[in-house]
């Protein structure tokens, strides 16, 4: 598999000029796609990386993009970078969102064949797994027309049963809060083990020693979350980005990867 972690030494800042953002709690200013932000230097890197959250940026801080900068940069364009070779500068940006949904999508089923309790999926999520690894070795042409949308719910079909399978070996009676609104939700101390907290909004929720082990944690909103004490040892398809986003502290246990 290619890193499933951004390498940003191999990649040619295209976070920072493909993706667009607007002036947010995240990002002091508006910038368009295509557009390089007004703190890229010319070697491609940050100008304010170690004070990026104090000068507004915070969005910049929580965003991870699976090693698909590092895939386009060197793979897909061979180290032709988009100032060097102007030419390739719209095919670049075109193809690289579409390489990062690639790669979250290499990082869950990486995850998932992790997980014993899904072994009976392990066929079918390898196969899988080598078909998305395979498409990432596209040419730009190919990787702007791909449907991602459809190899989405294919994989995440599977990921829900792998879900089911390793939140029943939790005993007792789970919590489902799946797609729910949690903002702002007190939940310090509670025992969340097992539950479905996929897609669920948990900005600025206390979750302060809350027990999360075993729960499904895809896609669930961490922005500002109180996670200080919290448990989330083996849950489920937790992301680095999620855990940026949130609020930690020495006594939050998180899983080894």
């Amino acid at each position: 598999l290619p890193l499933l972690q951004a390498d940003c030494a191999n990649c040619f800042a295209l976070c920072c000029v493909a993706l667009p953002f607007a002036k947010s709690a995240d990002f002091a200013v508006n910038k368009a796609a295509g557009t390089p932000c007004k703190n890229l230097r010319q070697d491609f890197r940050c100008g304010i990386h170690t004070g990026l959250r104090d000068q507004g940026f915070q969005g910049c801080t929580v965003f991870d993009c699976f090693g698909a900068g590092q895939q386009i940069s060197q793979v897909t364009f061979e180290g032709r970078d988009w100032r060097t070779h102007p030419e390739t500068r719209q095919a670049m940006f075109d193809a690289f969102p579409v390489m990062r949904q690639l790669h979250e999508l290499l990082f869950y089923l990486s995850a998932a064949l992790g997980i014993p309790a899904a072994a009976p999926l392990h066929p079918a999520l390898r196969e899988l797994l080598t078909r998305t690894e395979g498409l990432t070795r596209a040419d730009a042409d190919t990787l702007t027309t791909l449907d991602v949308p459809a190899l989405r719910q294919e994989i995440n079909t599977l990921l829900l049963k792998t879900s089911e399978l390793a939140r029943a070996k939790t005993p007792g009676r789970k919590k489902n809060h799946r797609g729910a609104d949690l903002m702002g939700a007190r939940l310090a101390g509670a025992d969340l083990r097992g539950a479905n907290l996929r897609g669920a909004y948990l900005i600025a929720a206390d979750l302060g020693r809350a027990d999360l082990r075993g729960a499904d944690l895809i896609g669930t909103d961490l922005r500002d979350t109180n996670l200080r004490g919290a448990d989330l040892r083996d849950t489920l398809f937790l992301t680095q980005p999620q855990l940026n986003a949130a609020q930690g502290d020495p006594a939050t246990r998180i899983p080894a990867h």
